[in-house]
């Protein structure tokens, strides 16, 4: 009754010190009451203390490449170099699954004995030349009758013949009949392996930051095993579609989970090129695989032998360990000091070595809990969001752009063509990826990743506004009587354009998803990759769609694209540089990893970037005090020194 009264007396605010255990009197508090029964409110209910936050973890601990991987040896160590060349090995494999509809679901030439539906012709029609499209056009031979009824009667046939361009006997459309009016099927299976990789990166990429990388790469081997080898004993199309979507489900496991192992086996200044080794490796692949067709002869052995060497990842699952940095960022210690001792016994190290002591302080933490972050918790972020957007919009403009050139390239119309051969056709584009992949290389390590995504992506918007506006003045000049100009100039221009823009999509594609896996803090790394690579796979999905719909708004897709390369010039601006950076391990180092200036700052120039005082009192985060321990407050979020 009496702290009633007082309360009332002081205005009913805050509870007294004798209410929160204190003894009055207490300057600020900081004497407490002497042990007994916990006080109670005026309600006569125990007041519940407020729960004591656990300690930060321990900076050495969470600094993975400064302080765990040198004591590891880097990527000197024999066991960390067997690893690495373990994630490139399957990438082989890998080109061949992705570049297997260029085969499996190619349109041959294909040709009636029987045009009229009544056998009276004893001679053949001549082939039906099948475009980029998938639709064929009848060209009768001279001397022959136009059947009556045109179209309706031409695809009227009862028994197709066909000639398959890509090496095969058989092929899944010469198989049942996919032609006339059943060519759309085609592009259905076409949607679905596609599709299935767009929902196997999103899904498979949160689930390798719940469960772990390895998991997610063992599960999907083995699925797509089960999957890819039904594939070869489908009986109709709908079986082959369906199961066919299961298969790049899986593939977009395997794919992801070895991206992400392969960029956290790596020191900063080898993430670059190991990544582009494995890219090289798939290219390998992509050329390969005509021959691989070709050897094989029929659809469903070619498809047995693209799947058959994942039997081999079966032995990852005890060869092959956890990523260790990704045990680090989620604070599962205890299996961490396992695999560190692992390392170190199979690179024949001694404890010794271990200067800055991450093993004694390995130990103090083992007892700590896991913390496992899904991809979600990024959209409470200030920067971290957007640089995921920027990037993701990259991927998708990138890729979707490059179909746009590669039909100006090889002709929406047949007049357009470079050439009818499927081969010249195929080698040509995967030149071209070649190249772009060789030119990224010295681009990327002289001007660092974001001034390289900068570069191809200028190129990108030059080559698509000059194809479309360009172009159409030369065409209108060449109808002019006077003005000396033919369709072969404007031509000419048109496939210039086309090669220097799919040169430029491809790079740029690239590059933002392996500028996406470098600035993702790792424990969310997984969902990034997938948020990045499913952006990938719907710019490629715009390639069968518009063959589904026989390239109407073509001429509009390109527009829209080419718009988006303008915006991404801008956007990329906003990115940080991540060339021999540390990578992020938890979502306050991926909030300071802010933009840099394009040009260094002069000697004695103020720089513009904030403190990372600053930015913490700027950005709100409430966790920003733990991550900045040991970083000089003269220090910019990116590790500049103030002058």
């Amino acid at each position: 009754m009496a702290i009633d009264r007082r309360r009332e007396a002081g205005g009913g605010g805050r509870p007294l010190p004798e209410e929160n255990g204190l003894v009055p009197g207490a300057v600020g508090g900081g004497a407490a009451a002497p042990p007994g029964p916990p006080p109670a409110n005026a309600a006569g209910a125990e007041i519940q203390a407020l729960p004591v936050p656990p300690p930060a973890c321990s900076p050495l601990l969470l600094d993975y490449d400064g302080s765990v991987l040198p004591f590891l040896g880097g990527l000197g160590g024999r066991y960390q170099r067997t690893l690495v060349l373990l994630t490139w090995v399957p990438a082989l494999v890998i080109g061949f699954s992705k570049f297997s509809d260029s085969f499996l679901l190619d349109q041959p030439d294909f040709w009636c004995r029987e045009a009229d539906g009544q056998g009276n012709w004893s001679g053949t029609l001549a082939p039906i030349h099948a475009n980029h499209s998938g639709n064929g056009s009848v060209f009768l031979p001279p001397g022959l009758p136009t059947p009556a009824g045109g179209n309706a009667s031409e695809c009227g046939c009862r028994e197709w013949h066909y000639r398959i361009r890509a090496g095969l006997v058989q092929n899944v459309v010469s198989k049942w009949d996919l032609v006339c009016d059943s060519a759309w099927k085609v592009h259905i299976a076409k949607f679905s392996l596609l599709v299935g990789l767009i929902f196997g990166h999103l899904i498979t990429g949160c689930i390798a930051d719940w469960v772990g990388r390895r998991p997610v790469l063992l599960f999907s081997v083995i699925f797509i095993l089960i999957f890819g080898l039904t594939v070869a004993l489908s009986v109709n199309v709908t079986m082959f579609s369906t199961l066919r979507f299961f298969e790049g489900f899986c593939l977009a496991g395997i794919v992801l989970s070895l991206y992400a192992l392969r960029i956290e086996l790596c020191p900063p200044g080898h993430r670059f090129m190991i990544t582009m080794v494995a890219s090289f490796i798939e290219m390998a692949g992509q050329f390969l695989m005509p021959g691989l067709a070709a050897l094989c002869r029929d659809w469903q052995v070619l498809q047995a032998v693209i799947i058959c060497p994942f039997l081999l990842m079966l032995f990852y699952w005890v060869i092959f360990p956890e990523s260790l940095r990704w045990l680090m960022a989620t604070q599962q210690f205890e299996a961490s000091k396992e695999l560190i001792l692992q390392f170190s016994h199979k690179n024949r190290m001694s404890t010794e070595s271990d200067i800055k002591g991450v093993v004694p302080e390995l130990e103090k933490e083992i007892t700590r809990r896991p913390k496992k972050v899904c991809i979600v918790k990024v959209v409470g972020t200030r920067n971290l969001w957007k640089n995921i957007v920027v990037l993701c919009v990259n991927s998708l403009t990138g890729y979707g752009i490059h179909h746009c050139f590669a039909k100006s390239m090889m002709g929406h119309e047949a007049k357009m063509a470079i050439t009818h051969n499927f081969y010249a056709d195929y080698y040509t584009m995967a030149g071209i990826a070649l190249a772009s992949c060789l030119a990224m290389c010295p681009v990327v390590g002289f001007l660092g990743r974001r001034g390289g995504l900068l570069l191809f992506m200028i190129l990108t918007a030059l080559a698509s506004l000059l194809q479309l506006g360009l172009l159409n003045l030369i065409g209108k000049y060449s109808q002019l009587p006077d003005s000396g100009m033919s369709d072969s100039v404007k031509d000419k221009f048109s496939v210039a354009f086309s090669i220097v823009g799919m040169f430029s999509s491809h790079a740029v594609g690239s590059l933002s998803v392996f500028f996406c896996a470098e600035i993702t803090p790792t424990v969310i790394r997984g969902g990034g990759l997938g948020l990045v690579l499913a952006s990938a796979g719907f710019g490629r999905l715009t390639a069968p769609i518009m063959e589904l719909h026989n390239q109407k708004g073509y001429f509009l897709h390109h527009v829209i694209f080419a718009c988006c390369t303008l915006i991404c010039i801008i956007c990329i601006l906003l990115l940080p540089e991540s060339k021999n950076q540390n990578l992020p391990e938890n979502i306050p180092d991926g909030e300071h990893y802010t933009r840099q200036p394009l040009l260094p700052h002069k000697k004695g120039e103020q720089p513009l970037l904030l403190t990372n005082s600053e930015l913490k009192d700027y950005s709100g985060l409430h966790d920003s005090a733990a991550v900045s321990d040991g970083i000089s407050e003269n220090t910019t979020a990116n590790g500049m020194k103030l002058m």
